[in-house]
Protein backbone atom coordinates (compact mmCIF):
# COMPACT_ATOMS: atom_id res chain seq x y z
CA UNK A 1 0.00 0.00 0.00
CA UNK A 2 1.57 3.46 -0.95
CA UNK A 3 2.19 5.86 1.82
CA UNK A 4 0.28 9.09 2.24
CA UNK A 5 2.68 11.71 1.15
CA UNK A 6 2.84 13.54 4.67
CA UNK A 7 4.41 9.89 6.09
CA UNK A 8 6.41 9.58 2.90
CA UNK A 9 8.26 12.68 3.45
CA UNK A 10 8.43 12.44 6.82
CA UNK A 11 9.91 9.11 7.03
CA UNK A 12 12.23 9.59 3.89
CA UNK A 13 15.69 10.90 5.24
CA UNK A 14 17.03 14.00 4.82
CA UNK A 15 20.72 14.03 5.57
CA UNK A 16 22.48 17.04 7.16
CA UNK A 17 26.07 15.70 6.93
CA UNK A 18 28.87 17.15 9.82
CA UNK A 19 30.02 20.77 9.23
CA UNK A 20 33.45 21.27 8.01
CA UNK A 21 36.34 20.30 10.48
CA UNK A 22 37.02 23.10 12.72
CA UNK A 23 40.28 24.24 11.69
CA UNK A 24 39.45 25.30 8.24
CA UNK A 25 39.53 28.91 7.09
CA UNK A 26 36.07 30.53 7.39
CA UNK A 27 37.52 33.50 5.06
CA UNK A 28 38.23 30.76 2.36
CA UNK A 29 35.27 28.67 3.21
CA UNK A 30 32.29 28.87 0.45
CA UNK A 31 28.99 29.71 1.20
CA UNK A 32 27.47 27.24 -1.09
CA UNK A 33 28.38 23.33 -0.21
CA UNK A 34 27.20 20.36 -2.66
CA UNK A 35 25.56 17.32 -1.69
CA UNK A 36 28.96 15.92 -2.36
CA UNK A 37 30.89 18.01 -0.45
CA UNK A 38 28.97 17.85 2.83
CA UNK A 39 29.02 14.06 2.20
CA UNK A 40 32.91 14.18 1.79
CA UNK A 41 33.17 16.42 4.77
CA UNK A 42 31.21 13.50 6.89
CA UNK A 43 33.68 11.12 5.82
CA UNK A 44 31.43 9.24 3.75
CA UNK A 45 29.44 8.05 6.44
CA UNK A 46 26.40 7.18 5.18
CA UNK A 47 27.92 5.05 2.20
CA UNK A 48 29.70 3.19 4.71
CA UNK A 49 29.52 -1.11 4.40
CA UNK A 50 28.20 -0.36 1.22
CA UNK A 51 29.22 -1.00 -2.23
CA UNK A 52 28.07 1.80 -4.71
CA UNK A 53 27.17 2.53 -7.52
CA UNK A 54 26.93 6.19 -9.36
CA UNK A 55 24.82 7.76 -11.91
CA UNK A 56 26.31 10.74 -12.86
CA UNK A 57 27.82 12.60 -16.11
CA UNK A 58 30.64 15.23 -16.20
CA UNK A 59 28.82 17.79 -13.95
CA UNK A 60 29.22 15.35 -11.17
CA UNK A 61 32.88 17.56 -10.75
CA UNK A 62 34.33 19.20 -7.06
CA UNK A 63 34.55 22.83 -6.70
CA UNK A 64 38.25 22.88 -7.82
CA UNK A 65 37.05 20.68 -10.83
CA UNK A 66 37.63 17.12 -10.28
CA UNK A 67 35.54 14.44 -10.99
CA UNK A 68 33.64 12.90 -7.90
CA UNK A 69 34.13 9.35 -9.72
CA UNK A 70 37.80 9.63 -9.48
CA UNK A 71 37.98 10.97 -6.05
CA UNK A 72 35.94 8.58 -4.60
CA UNK A 73 37.81 5.95 -6.11
CA UNK A 74 40.61 6.81 -4.88
CA UNK A 75 39.52 7.24 -1.52
CA UNK A 76 39.29 3.77 0.55
CA UNK A 77 36.09 4.65 2.56
CA UNK A 78 34.39 4.36 -0.24
CA UNK A 79 33.32 1.09 -1.91
CA UNK A 80 32.59 2.23 -5.10
CA UNK A 81 31.68 -0.66 -8.51
CA UNK A 82 30.04 0.96 -10.88
CA UNK A 83 28.74 3.91 -12.92
CA UNK A 84 25.78 4.71 -14.65
CA UNK A 85 25.78 6.27 -17.63
CA UNK A 86 22.94 9.05 -18.90
CA UNK A 87 22.19 10.47 -22.14
CA UNK A 88 25.10 11.75 -23.22
CA UNK A 89 27.07 9.23 -21.69
CA UNK A 90 29.28 9.51 -18.52
CA UNK A 91 31.99 11.09 -20.15
CA UNK A 92 29.78 13.27 -21.99
CA UNK A 93 30.63 12.40 -25.58
CA UNK A 94 27.25 11.97 -27.49
CA UNK A 95 25.04 14.45 -28.86
CA UNK A 96 21.04 14.82 -28.09
CA UNK A 97 19.60 11.30 -28.20
CA UNK A 98 22.51 9.51 -28.11
CA UNK A 99 24.98 7.36 -25.67
CA UNK A 100 28.45 5.61 -24.46
CA UNK A 101 27.46 2.72 -24.21
CA UNK A 102 28.88 -0.10 -22.31
CA UNK A 103 32.38 0.12 -21.37
CA UNK A 104 35.32 -0.05 -18.83
CA UNK A 105 35.85 3.82 -17.78
CA UNK A 106 39.76 4.13 -19.07
CA UNK A 107 40.74 6.02 -15.67
CA UNK A 108 39.33 4.01 -12.99
CA UNK A 109 38.42 0.91 -14.64
CA UNK A 110 35.13 0.78 -12.97
CA UNK A 111 32.40 -0.42 -15.09
CA UNK A 112 30.48 1.85 -16.70
CA UNK A 113 26.61 0.74 -17.93
CA UNK A 114 24.54 2.89 -20.47
CA UNK A 115 20.86 4.15 -18.66
CA UNK A 116 19.59 6.01 -21.43
CA UNK A 117 16.28 4.51 -23.03
CA UNK A 118 15.95 2.31 -20.24
CA UNK A 119 13.11 1.92 -17.67
CA UNK A 120 11.98 -0.60 -15.31
CA UNK A 121 12.97 -4.02 -15.15
CA UNK A 122 15.57 -3.70 -18.13
CA UNK A 123 17.13 -1.46 -15.92
CA UNK A 124 16.20 -2.82 -12.03
CA UNK A 125 18.36 -5.84 -14.29
CA UNK A 126 21.33 -3.60 -15.05
CA UNK A 127 21.33 -2.72 -10.80
CA UNK A 128 21.17 -5.96 -10.29
CA UNK A 129 24.13 -6.75 -12.46
CA UNK A 130 26.55 -4.30 -11.43
CA UNK A 131 26.36 -5.84 -7.75
CA UNK A 132 25.90 -2.57 -5.82
CA UNK A 133 23.39 -2.46 -3.36
CA UNK A 134 23.40 1.91 -3.06
CA UNK A 135 22.56 3.95 -5.91
CA UNK A 136 23.81 7.11 -5.79
CA UNK A 137 22.53 10.54 -8.17
CA UNK A 138 24.76 13.40 -8.86
CA UNK A 139 23.92 15.25 -12.13
CA UNK A 140 23.25 19.13 -12.62
CA UNK A 141 19.59 19.82 -14.01
CA UNK A 142 18.94 23.08 -15.46
CA UNK A 143 15.59 23.47 -14.37
CA UNK A 144 13.16 22.27 -17.16
CA UNK A 145 10.77 19.60 -17.41
CA UNK A 146 11.36 18.26 -20.75
CA UNK A 147 15.27 17.90 -19.46
CA UNK A 148 16.21 14.62 -19.89
CA UNK A 149 18.06 14.32 -16.60
CA UNK A 150 15.23 14.17 -13.94
CA UNK A 151 13.52 11.45 -15.84
CA UNK A 152 16.81 9.26 -15.40
CA UNK A 153 15.83 10.11 -11.49
CA UNK A 154 12.90 9.02 -11.57
CA UNK A 155 13.39 6.04 -13.97
CA UNK A 156 16.94 5.04 -11.82
CA UNK A 157 15.04 5.29 -8.07
CA UNK A 158 11.61 2.90 -9.50
CA UNK A 159 14.48 0.43 -11.48
CA UNK A 160 16.35 0.93 -7.63
CA UNK A 161 13.14 -0.22 -5.70
CA UNK A 162 12.14 -3.06 -8.25
CA UNK A 163 15.87 -4.52 -7.64
CA UNK A 164 16.12 -3.66 -3.56
CA UNK A 165 18.56 -0.86 -4.15
CA UNK A 166 18.74 2.13 -1.69
CA UNK A 167 18.99 5.29 -3.13
CA UNK A 168 20.68 8.93 -2.68
CA UNK A 169 20.80 12.28 -4.12
CA UNK A 170 23.43 14.21 -3.73
CA UNK A 171 21.95 17.80 -4.32
CA UNK A 172 22.76 20.55 -6.58
CA UNK A 173 21.75 24.22 -7.14
CA UNK A 174 18.99 24.76 -9.46
CA UNK A 175 20.82 27.04 -12.25
CA UNK A 176 17.83 29.35 -12.48
CA UNK A 177 16.61 29.72 -9.02
CA UNK A 178 13.75 27.63 -7.13
CA UNK A 179 11.95 30.59 -6.68
CA UNK A 180 8.35 29.29 -8.35
CA UNK A 181 7.35 26.90 -10.65
CA UNK A 182 6.23 28.45 -14.67
CA UNK A 183 4.09 26.79 -17.53
CA UNK A 184 2.20 24.24 -18.37
CA UNK A 185 1.72 20.88 -15.98
CA UNK A 186 2.51 17.52 -18.18
CA UNK A 187 -0.88 15.21 -18.76
CA UNK A 188 -0.28 11.99 -17.88
CA UNK A 189 -1.57 10.84 -21.64
CA UNK A 190 1.31 12.79 -22.74
CA UNK A 191 4.11 11.19 -21.03
CA UNK A 192 7.46 10.40 -22.48
CA UNK A 193 11.21 10.48 -21.85
CA UNK A 194 10.42 14.08 -21.98
CA UNK A 195 8.38 14.13 -19.31
CA UNK A 196 7.16 10.92 -16.88
CA UNK A 197 5.11 12.65 -14.44
CA UNK A 198 2.98 16.16 -14.23
CA UNK A 199 5.06 18.69 -13.10
CA UNK A 200 5.30 21.88 -14.85
CA UNK A 201 7.41 23.21 -17.65
CA UNK A 202 9.85 25.18 -15.40
CA UNK A 203 10.21 23.04 -11.82
CA UNK A 204 11.97 25.73 -9.87
CA UNK A 205 13.31 22.40 -7.45
CA UNK A 206 16.76 21.30 -7.20
CA UNK A 207 16.57 17.21 -8.06
CA UNK A 208 16.91 16.36 -3.81
CA UNK A 209 13.58 18.23 -4.03
CA UNK A 210 12.70 16.12 -7.55
CA UNK A 211 13.12 12.71 -5.43
CA UNK A 212 11.64 13.59 -2.61
CA UNK A 213 8.32 14.48 -5.25
CA UNK A 214 8.65 11.12 -7.10
CA UNK A 215 8.85 9.27 -4.23
CA UNK A 216 5.65 11.02 -2.80
CA UNK A 217 3.47 11.11 -5.50
CA UNK A 218 4.42 9.20 -8.83
CA UNK A 219 6.51 5.65 -7.73
CA UNK A 220 4.29 3.16 -7.62
CA UNK A 221 6.24 1.84 -4.36
CA UNK A 222 9.04 4.46 -2.74
CA UNK A 223 12.45 3.77 -3.03
CA UNK A 224 14.82 3.68 0.09
CA UNK A 225 15.40 7.28 -0.33
CA UNK A 226 18.12 9.45 1.63
CA UNK A 227 19.12 13.12 0.28
CA UNK A 228 22.19 15.00 1.13
CA UNK A 229 21.01 18.70 1.22
CA UNK A 230 23.16 21.48 0.16
CA UNK A 231 24.29 24.39 2.56
CA UNK A 232 24.33 27.93 1.64
CA UNK A 233 21.67 27.28 -1.16
CA UNK A 234 18.52 30.48 -1.03
CA UNK A 235 15.21 29.58 -3.73
CA UNK A 236 16.45 33.16 -4.80
CA UNK A 237 20.50 32.11 -5.63
CA UNK A 238 21.20 31.94 -9.45
CA UNK A 239 23.98 29.98 -10.58
CA UNK A 240 26.42 32.39 -10.63
CA UNK A 241 26.31 32.71 -6.59
CA UNK A 242 27.41 29.25 -5.94
CA UNK A 243 31.09 29.80 -6.89
CA UNK A 244 30.66 26.42 -8.38
CA UNK A 245 32.40 25.99 -11.83
CA UNK A 246 29.73 25.60 -14.82
CA UNK A 247 30.05 22.54 -17.06
CA UNK A 248 27.77 22.13 -19.92
CA UNK A 249 25.28 19.39 -18.65
CA UNK A 250 24.95 18.40 -22.38
CA UNK A 251 26.91 19.57 -25.78
CA UNK A 252 24.08 22.08 -26.33
CA UNK A 253 23.54 23.76 -23.05
CA UNK A 254 27.09 25.44 -22.93
CA UNK A 255 26.55 28.26 -20.05
CA UNK A 256 24.13 29.11 -17.28
CA UNK A 257 22.55 31.79 -19.85
CA UNK A 258 21.57 28.99 -21.86
CA UNK A 259 19.82 27.26 -19.11
CA UNK A 260 18.12 30.66 -18.53
CA UNK A 261 16.47 30.50 -21.78
CA UNK A 262 15.90 26.60 -22.05
CA UNK A 263 12.53 25.98 -20.65
CA UNK A 264 10.87 28.44 -23.04
CA UNK A 265 12.88 28.29 -26.38
CA UNK A 266 13.41 24.36 -26.26
CA UNK A 267 9.86 24.08 -27.90
CA UNK A 268 11.33 25.37 -30.91
CA UNK A 269 12.23 21.47 -31.25
CA UNK A 270 8.55 20.78 -31.80
CA UNK A 271 8.59 23.76 -34.87
CA UNK A 272 10.16 23.51 -38.36
CA UNK A 273 12.81 26.57 -36.93
CA UNK A 274 15.98 26.19 -35.53
CA UNK A 275 16.58 26.24 -32.25
CA UNK A 276 19.85 27.06 -32.69
CA UNK A 277 21.78 24.02 -32.21
CA UNK A 278 24.97 23.74 -34.07
CA UNK A 279 25.46 27.48 -33.32
CA UNK A 280 27.54 28.67 -30.40
CA UNK A 281 24.64 30.10 -28.54
CA UNK A 282 21.87 27.51 -28.77
CA UNK A 283 18.29 27.95 -27.47
CA UNK A 284 18.94 32.29 -27.61
CA UNK A 285 19.65 31.85 -31.51
CA UNK A 286 16.37 30.87 -33.67
CA UNK A 287 15.16 30.93 -37.13
CA UNK A 288 14.90 29.83 -40.48
CA UNK A 289 15.02 30.61 -44.31
CA UNK A 290 13.13 32.63 -44.92
CA UNK A 291 12.40 34.55 -41.79
CA UNK A 292 13.62 38.62 -41.35
CA UNK A 293 13.46 40.99 -39.40
CA UNK A 294 9.43 41.21 -38.57
CA UNK A 295 9.79 38.78 -36.18
CA UNK A 296 12.24 40.74 -33.83
CA UNK A 297 10.25 43.74 -34.13
CA UNK A 298 6.97 41.41 -33.26
CA UNK A 299 8.79 39.87 -30.50
CA UNK A 300 9.89 43.61 -28.82
CA UNK A 301 6.20 44.93 -29.33
CA UNK A 302 4.69 41.66 -27.26
CA UNK A 303 5.72 43.54 -23.79
CA UNK A 304 7.23 40.88 -22.25
CA UNK A 305 9.68 41.40 -19.09
CA UNK A 306 13.34 41.63 -18.79
CA UNK A 307 14.13 40.50 -22.38
CA UNK A 308 15.12 42.40 -25.96
CA UNK A 309 15.46 40.63 -29.73
CA UNK A 310 17.67 41.30 -31.83
CA UNK A 311 17.20 40.42 -35.67
CA UNK A 312 19.41 38.05 -36.16
CA UNK A 313 21.26 35.78 -39.02
CA UNK A 314 23.01 32.62 -38.71
CA UNK A 315 24.21 29.00 -40.82
CA UNK A 316 23.95 26.22 -38.14
CA UNK A 317 26.76 23.75 -38.52
CA UNK A 318 24.55 21.02 -37.97
CA UNK A 319 20.94 20.22 -37.04
CA UNK A 320 18.26 21.88 -38.61
CA UNK A 321 19.33 24.02 -41.66
CA UNK A 322 22.70 22.26 -41.63
CA UNK A 323 25.16 24.92 -43.52
CA UNK A 324 22.44 27.22 -44.77
CA UNK A 325 22.19 30.97 -43.29
CA UNK A 326 18.81 31.19 -41.85
CA UNK A 327 17.10 34.31 -40.23
CA UNK A 328 15.80 34.91 -36.66
CA UNK A 329 16.05 35.98 -33.60
CA UNK A 330 18.44 36.68 -30.73
CA UNK A 331 17.43 36.89 -27.21
CA UNK A 332 19.11 39.05 -25.24
CA UNK A 333 18.00 38.50 -21.09
CA UNK A 334 18.52 42.27 -19.52
CA UNK A 335 16.34 41.44 -16.27
CA UNK A 336 16.89 37.85 -15.35
CA UNK A 337 14.49 38.57 -12.32
CA UNK A 338 12.22 39.96 -14.24
CA UNK A 339 12.48 37.49 -17.22
CA UNK A 340 9.49 34.38 -17.43
CA UNK A 341 11.37 32.02 -19.85
CA UNK A 342 7.94 29.83 -20.59
CA UNK A 343 5.81 32.96 -21.29
CA UNK A 344 9.02 34.42 -23.38
CA UNK A 345 8.71 31.10 -25.66
CA UNK A 346 5.01 31.08 -25.94
CA UNK A 347 5.43 35.01 -27.44
CA UNK A 348 8.01 33.82 -29.63
CA UNK A 349 5.58 30.69 -31.01
CA UNK A 350 2.73 33.14 -31.61
CA UNK A 351 4.47 35.93 -33.28
CA UNK A 352 6.46 33.63 -35.62
CA UNK A 353 3.09 31.99 -36.61
CA UNK A 354 1.83 35.52 -37.12
CA UNK A 355 4.93 37.10 -39.30
CA UNK A 356 6.26 33.81 -41.58
CA UNK A 357 3.85 32.04 -43.74
CA UNK A 358 6.46 29.58 -43.60
CA UNK A 359 5.67 28.56 -39.85
CA UNK A 360 4.27 24.87 -38.94
CA UNK A 361 4.96 22.39 -35.90
CA UNK A 362 7.10 19.05 -36.25
CA UNK A 363 4.79 16.44 -38.59
CA UNK A 364 4.62 14.06 -34.88
CA UNK A 365 3.61 17.30 -33.18
CA UNK A 366 6.40 17.04 -30.83
CA UNK A 367 5.10 20.23 -29.57
CA UNK A 368 2.52 18.06 -27.39
CA UNK A 369 4.95 16.39 -25.64
CA UNK A 370 7.41 19.24 -24.41
CA UNK A 371 4.23 21.09 -23.56
CA UNK A 372 3.05 18.26 -21.89
CA UNK A 373 -0.68 18.53 -24.08
CA UNK A 374 -2.40 19.14 -27.01
CA UNK A 375 -2.99 22.77 -25.23
CA UNK A 376 -0.87 25.12 -26.54
CA UNK A 377 -0.46 24.02 -30.59
CA UNK A 378 -4.38 24.15 -30.70
CA UNK A 379 -4.58 27.56 -29.62
CA UNK A 380 -1.95 29.26 -31.33
CA UNK A 381 -3.12 27.82 -34.33
CA UNK A 382 -6.81 28.91 -33.08
CA UNK A 383 -5.05 32.70 -33.03
CA UNK A 384 -5.19 32.53 -29.43
CA UNK A 385 -2.73 35.46 -27.82
CA UNK A 386 0.14 34.99 -25.49
CA UNK A 387 -2.26 35.79 -22.40
CA UNK A 388 -4.89 33.59 -23.25
CA UNK A 389 -2.49 30.82 -24.04
CA UNK A 390 -0.97 31.21 -20.81
CA UNK A 391 -4.35 31.24 -18.93
CA UNK A 392 -5.20 28.03 -20.11
CA UNK A 393 -2.61 26.26 -17.71
CA UNK A 394 -3.18 28.73 -15.01
CA UNK A 395 -5.26 26.01 -12.66
CA UNK A 396 -3.37 23.21 -13.41
CA UNK A 397 0.05 25.30 -12.22
CA UNK A 398 -1.59 25.79 -9.71
CA UNK A 399 -2.45 22.50 -8.11
CA UNK A 400 1.45 21.35 -8.87
CA UNK A 401 2.61 24.06 -7.21
CA UNK A 402 0.78 23.28 -3.50
CA UNK A 403 1.65 19.71 -4.14
CA UNK A 404 5.44 21.08 -4.60
CA UNK A 405 5.27 22.69 -1.60
CA UNK A 406 5.49 20.21 0.65
CA UNK A 407 8.69 18.54 -0.96
CA UNK A 408 10.72 21.72 -1.14
CA UNK A 409 13.82 21.79 1.33
CA UNK A 410 15.24 25.50 1.39
CA UNK A 411 13.85 28.92 1.97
Amino acid sequence: MKLSRRSLLASTAVVAASAAPAKADPARTPRLRTGFERLAADGYTLLHNARVGIVTNPTGITRDAHHIVDVMHADKRVNLGAVFGPEHGFRGTAQAGGSEGRYDDPATGLPVYDTYQKSGQPLADIFTASAVDTVVFDIQDVGARFYTYIWTLYDCMEAAQLAGKRFVVLDRPNPVTGRTALGPVLHKEFASFVGRQPISQAHGMTVAELARLFNAEFLTEPVPLDTVKMTGWKRSDWYDASGLPWVPPSPNMPTPETALVYSGTCLFEGTNLSEGRGTTRPFELLGAEGVDGRWAAAANEAGLKGVRFREAYFAPTFSKFQGKTVGGVQIHVHDRDAYDPVRTGIALLVTAKRVWSGFSWRPDNWIDKLTGSSWVRTAIDAGAGVDEVVAGWRQELGVFRRMRQECLLYG
